[in-house]
């Protein structure tokens, strides 16, 4: 091996020493407790009657381009009208993925004085949009800790700008933001806030708006991040705030201008799915009864391992590596699919089994899940 194969050689072999590497597996599991398909519309007919059948005469199979480029299309735009409209928005911005919008949005409104202050489990995609940022003034504050919030706010805002950055659901955890005590703090502080929403897209709020619309608070938050890959079942993202946040993402966000469009297809997909949240067909109540039934059977074994959770998301702590891969195994065997999150992806000593419930699941399966984890 070259000097550059025997370094990744030597990283690997961490990672299997510590029982952490990472492969690609194909599964065929009975139940889906693993995946992001909130509402079965990746998976299931759900969408069938919004879904007119794809391509003809004038439509081809990608989008040739960047948007800037030859890549912009009218559905594009109409699609971006949909979205700012559905979330009750001045303006949004479509992105290749959520992770592409992260990084675009964060990485190019920060000047070299900017502050930005995170909560310390956000996601990678925006700990990297912090990190290819030009600021000097980074922080984390502790998780969904206003009072820690506050006293960063007090020491470093002042005259700069000043940026806020959670999720309004946590993806690893499933817990959510304390939002309107964010909002406070922000207009206090003459911050802005900026809310990643994947997991809230969809599944939080009467028509699955998300948390911010739910809460009322759409006006006094800077900027959304809403995603199409986990409940709306297809692919891409869009930014959504005012018509001056668009203007100025089209013209400095470099994963806005410097990649290839999303093709046709997945714009009429995130278009559809769209459609189906505002129609009278869509409600995501049996998914919330779901959870509902999944908390009261997490009471029943009073067990102080699961995170506090009221989302689609359910966390179970095993606090080791090997432990965590042993119990997804033998879940796995019995024809459950839940996957083991371990470290680096989350801190050492938290490693967990994390169960995302769907509107396909059934409280069958939700027992099945329960006695063969306490088998």
């Amino acid at each position: 091996m070259n000097r550059v194969e025997q370094y990744l050689a030597g990283k690997l072999n961490q990672r299997v020493a510590a029982g952490n590497l990472r492969q690609l597996r194909t599964t065929r599991a009975v139940v889906d407790f693993f995946s992001n398909d909130y509402l079965g519309l990746a998976t299931t007919r759900a969408l069938a009657g919004f879904m007119p059948p794809f391509g003809n005469e004038t439509t081809g199979t990608g989008s040739t381009g960047s948007r800037l480029l030859s890549g912009n299309s009218v559905q594009a735009e109409e699609l971006e009208h949909i979205i700012a409209q559905f979330h009750n928005a001045e303006a949004a911005l479509l992105f290749n993925s959520g992770y592409d919008a992260n990084m675009g949005l964060l990485s190019s409104i920060a000047g070299r004085n900017t502050i930005i202050l995170s909560d310390e489990l956000c996601h990678a995609s925006l700990v990297d949009g912090a990190r290819l940022s030009i600021s000097g003034r980074k922080y984390k504050f502790r998780h969904n800790d206003l009072n820690d919030l506050e006293k960063k706010l007090a020491r470093h805002a002042g005259n700069e700008p000043a940026i806020v950055v959670v999720e309004s659901v946590y993806s690893m955890d499933g817990d959510m933001a304390p939002l309107a005590g964010l909002v406070e703090l922000c207009e206090t502080y003459k911050a802005q806030l900026i809310v990643d929403e994947a997991h809230a897209t969809g599944v939080i709020g009467v028509n699955g708006a998300g948390a911010v619309c739910a809460a009322g608070l759409q006006d006094r938050v800077f900027a959304r991040v809403h995603t199409f890959g986990k409940a709306l079942g297809g692919h891409g993202a869009a930014v959504v705030g005012s018509s001056l946040l668009k203007q100025y993402l089209v013209n400095f966000a470099r994963t806005f201008i410097y990649t290839t469009a999303l093709p046709a297809h997945a714009i009429q997909v995130a278009t559809c799915a769209y459609r189906y949240l505002a129609s009278d067909r869509f409600t995501n109540e049996p998914l919330h009864q779901l959870i509902a039934y999944f908390r009261s059977r997490v009471a029943d074994r009073e067990n102080k391992d699961w995170k506090d959770s009221h989302s689609a998301i359910q966390a179970l702590v095993i606090g080791e590596n090997e432990r965590c891969k042993i119990l997804a195994a033998k879940l796995q065997q019995a024809g459950i699919q839940v996957n083991p999150i371990m470290h680096p992806t989350v801190p050492l000593g938290m490693e967990r089994l994390r169960v995302c419930l769907h509107a396909f699941n059934t409280k069958e399966q939700v027992d099945m899940l329960f006695e063969n984890l306490y088998a």
